[in-house]
């Protein structure tokens, strides 16, 4: 799971251990890090519950950490590390062009966040910044993602609420085109006409407040109302009229 770094730890030296699933990705930043005089990578881990473990074992100054690894992904571990050793830093990368990134990062008691593309010239500064204490990110650009992510959180909230208004017929039709029946065998099978089950299928839509059937199926996986490969009429209860 892990991979010891440089060796014996020095005395002045801010120490630091990479998670990244990639490990190859990880033995590049340890091999940038190590011309640093001032810094020593003392272990390089590939996910979450190592990255944790590492942590307890050397309680290291500053954590460099990958925000999507399997698993656990990188927030709940820095989460969680927070919360155990207030005195480890953590910096979060990420690979992809993230606007919440950033504010993801901060919620989760990170010191700030780093794209991978910026990461070989920035990290050793950012590191030196971290263990100071100081943020990485300027406040607007986190104010900004953490508005982001409020907004997607309540409408997220606002979607779980917008499901509870399905009938079960709607739900039943739901999963049936998630089964990937056609509207003609659905139709035929609930003894409904086209028009009917078109109206049924735009009252999903408009209850949901999406504006295709893929989101309003993606929107019903996510809550637990339709799931894959179940049987057509997805164990819901026939609507009572």
């Amino acid at each position: 799971m892990g991979r010891g770094g440089t060796g014996t730890e020095r005395a002045d030296a801010i120490t630091v251990v990479i998670a990244d699933d990639h490990l190859a990705f990880g033995e590049a930043l340890e091999i940038v890090l190590g011309q640093e005089s001032d810094l020593q990578v003392i272990e390089v881990v590939t996910d979450g519950p190592a990255a944790i473990e590492a942590v307890q074992r050397y309680e290291p100054d500053v954590v460099i950490m990958d925000m999507s690894m399997p698993g656990m992904d990188g927030i709940e571990a820095t989460r969680r590390i927070r919360e155990g050793a207030a005195d480890t830093q953590v910096i979060v990368l990420s690979g992809a062009e993230d606007d919440l990134g950033v504010g993801r990062a901060v919620l989760a008691g990170a010191r700030g966040y780093l794209r991978k593309t910026d990461a070989v010239g920035d990290l050793p500064g950012a590191i030196r910044r971290a263990f100071r204490g100081d943020a990485l990110n300027p406040e607007d650009e986190v104010n900004q993602s953490l508005s982001r992510l409020r907004r997607r959180r309540a409408n997220e909230g606002n979607l779980e609420q917008r499901m509870q208004r399905l009938t079960p017929r709607e739900l039943e039709i739901l999963q049936r085109i998630a089964n990937g029946e056609t509207s003609a065998k659905i139709a035929a099978e609930l003894e409904m006409s086209p028009n009917t089950l078109r109206t049924h299928t735009q009252n999903v839509l408009t209850k949901l407040g999406v504006h295709s059937k893929l989101d309003a199926i993606v929107a019903a996986i996510r809550y637990g109302k339709v799931t894959t490969n179940t049987p057509p009429n997805g164990g819901l209860a026939p609507e009572i009229t």
